[in-house]
């Protein structure tokens, strides 16, 4: 049984279909016949390009990736590749990444600080874009543990700080084109900015009014997607007026 059969048979779920949706195909002969199309239309596309190939063209063909199933796993994410018939009825492969099926969704933490609750951003390099984003703090769900567990975490990892108030701002799906994952949004109120976490990439962090965080999203210098969202649920939950209660509301 290949990895991918295998990850079909202990988790069906993520494979469920919807009658009027993009349909994940499971019948071995129909499956076959939808990787040599792909490779036949590859072969195809090859075969019709000029020599001066750009260098993206050269690199696929170079790496020639997994037609179908599982193309890589690690304890972040799977990547597949999923033979399917669209709703239109043609065939082809579809690429998703999941979060491990054992892993929590991950969280976006705002930091809000001290009495008048100001908002705490991250100035942190990452990897992917090769360049700087200021951002709140947010990280993967550890297998096994509760969202307070993972907020908590985050909040000590990035910014050495703890909370004595959370508040839930509900889901988000960051790219359902692409990911199957979800993440929890929250508010945590917190005394202090701590050491910061310099082997994650992170040069410095700053606390801003609502009105220059809005600014800096209207001229571009916020960028990523998850701060932006919690900025936007924060508002619309009116947590930029009076600091709620005492206590846990996560």
């Amino acid at each position: 049984m290949s990895p991918y059969e295998a990850l079909r048979k202990d988790h069906p779920e993520l494979f469920r279909n919807d009658p009027e949706g993009t349909e994940i195909l499971t019948d071995p002969a129909l499956i076959r016949k939808v990787r040599r199309h792909a490779r036949a239309d590859a072969a195809r596309r090859a075969a019709g390009r000029s020599r001066m190939r750009s260098y993206w063209e050269r690199l696929r063909a170079a790496v020639r990736p997994v037609p179908v199933g599982v193309v890589s796993a690690d304890r972040f994410l799977l990547h597949l590749r999923d033979p399917v018939r669209f709703p239109d009825g043609r065939t082809g492969l579809y690429n998703r990444i999941l979060p491990p099926p054992s892993a929590t969704p991950g969280v976006v933490v705002l930091p809000l600080l001290g009495p008048d609750g100001a908002i705490v951003l991250i100035e942190h390099h990452r990897h992917a874009t090769r360049e700087w984003h200021w951002e709140v703090a947010r990280g993967f769900g550890e297998p096994g543990a509760t969202e307070e567990e993972n907020v908590a975490r985050e909040l000590d990892e990035e910014l050495t700080t703890r909370t004595d108030k959370v508040i839930s701002l509900g889901e988000l799906h960051p790219d359902t084109g692409l990911l199957a994952h979800r993440v929890k949004l929250y508010a945590a109120y917190v005394e202090r900015i701590g050491d910061l976490e310099r082997g994650e990439g992170i040069r410095q962090a700053v606390s801003v009014s609502l009105d220059e965080a809005e600014d800096m999203v209207r001229n571009g210098e916020i960028t990523d997607s998850f701060t932006i969202a919690v900025l936007y649920r924060a508002r619309l939950a009116g947590l930029f007026g009076e600091r709620p209660e005492e206590g846990t509301g996560a």
